[in-house]
C-alpha cells in the first residue's frame, strides 16, 4: 500500500510540464504548462505529482520533460 505514503516520499526527480492538450482527460485543472513538478513515484507509462490540487496523482509521461 505504498500509494498511502507517496505524499511523504522521497522524490525522485522534477518534471516539467510542457502541455495540458489531453485527448481524453481534463487535466488543465491540475497540471499548469511550465511549472516543475517533483516525481514521487514513477511506472512505464505514468508520473505520480503533486499536482495544483495538493493531492498525488498519476498523468501520463507525454505532459512532460525531464528537468536537470
Amino acid at each position: 500500500m505504498k500509494h498511502l505514503t507517496w505524499h511523504n516520499a522521497e522524490v525522485i526527480k522534477r518534471v516539467k510540464c510542457i502541455h495540458t492538450n489531453a485527448k481524453k482527460y481534463i487535466v488543465n485543472n491540475t497540471l499548469t504548462p511550465g511549472k516543475v513538478y517533483d516525481v514521487k513515484n514513477e511506472t512505464e507509462e505514468f508520473y505520480f505529482i503533486i499536482d495544483n490540487s495538493g493531492r498525488v496523482g498519476g498523468f501520463y509521461k507525454e505532459y512532460f520533460e525531464e528537468v536537470q
